[in-house]
C-alpha cells in the first residue's frame, strides 16, 4: 500500500535562503477550468485579472505555486461573483483537482485495492496519504488527521486557502473519499479560519 501514499510527487521549491510556502498547481489550473465551464473565457479572465494573475489564466502553472497566489485567486473569486456561484465554482475546482489526483497521482492498482477494503481500513490509509502530502493542498498550514471507525477528520491550522465555506477543500475530500472509501460520504465543515477560527476542521463520515 506504499504507492497510495503519493498524492503528489513534486518537491516544494526553495526561493532565496528560505523555502517559500507553496501549494499544488491544480488549485489554480482547475479554478481556471471551472470558471471557463461556468462563465466562459471572459468570466474567468475577470477573476484572474482582479487577483493580479491574468497570466496564469492563459498560461497554467506547471509547477507548485505560491500559496499567496492561489489564495488571492480564490479571494478574487468571492469578490467578483455572488457568494453562491463563487462557492459552486470553488467546489467544481475542488472536484476537478481530486479527479486529477485520481487520474495521475494514485496508481490504479492501489485504487482497486482500497476499493475492496472495509471503510474502517481504507479510510485511515487514505488519511495517511493525505497527511504525507499535506503541503500540496495546505501550503504552510499545519495538518492533523484522525479516524474513528467510519468517521474521519482533517484539521488545517492557519489554513492559507481558507475561504467562505472552504468549498474547494470540502469538494476535494468528498471526491477522494467517495471514490476510494465509500460511495456514500458526507463532509461537514464546522470550524473555519475564514470565520476567525484557528483551524479549519473537516469531518468526513462514510456510510
Amino acid at each position: 500500500m506504499e504507492a497510495v501514499r503519493s498524492l503528489d510527487v513534486a518537491a516544494a521549491p526553495v526561493v532565496g535562503e528560505a523555502p517559500e510556502a507553496r501549494i499544488g498547481p491544480n488549485a489554480v489550473i482547475q479554478l481556471a477550468a471551472a470558471l471557463r465551464a461556468r462563465l466562459g473565457k471572459d468570466g474567468g479572465r475577470r477573476v484572474f485579472a482582479v487577483a493580479g494573475h491574468l497570466d496564469l489564466f492563459h498560461q497554467p502553472p506547471q509547477e507548485m505555486v505560491a500559496e499567496t497566489t492561489a489564495a488571492a485567486l480564490y479571494r478574487a473569486l468571492f469578490s467578483v461573483l455572488p457568494a453562491e456561484l463563487a462557492a459552486d465554482v470553488a467546489a467544481d475546482a475542488g472536484t476537478r483537482t481530486a479527479d486529477y489526483v485520481l487520474a495521475n497521482r494514485i496508481p490504479m492498482m492501489a485504487q482497486r485495492v482500497l476499493k475492496t477494503l472495509p471503510v474502517t481500513v481504507a479510510g485511515p490509509l487514505l488519511l495517511k496519504a493525505i497527511t504525507r502530502n499535506a503541503w500540496t493542498f495546505a501550503g504552510s498550514g499545519q495538518v492533523a488527521t484522525e479516524s474513528d471507525g467510519r468517521r474521519f477528520t482533517v484539521e488545517i491550522t492557519a489554513n492559507p486557502m481558507a475561504m467562505p465555506g472552504c468549498a474547494w477543500h470540502q469538494a476535494v475530500f468528498q471526491r477522494l473519499f467517495s471514490v476510494l472509501v465509500s460511495p456514500d460520504v458526507t463532509v461537514r465543515h464546522p470550524s473555519c479560519c475564514h470565520d476567525g477560527a484557528t483551524l479549519c476542521r473537516f469531518e468526513i463520515t462514510a456510510a
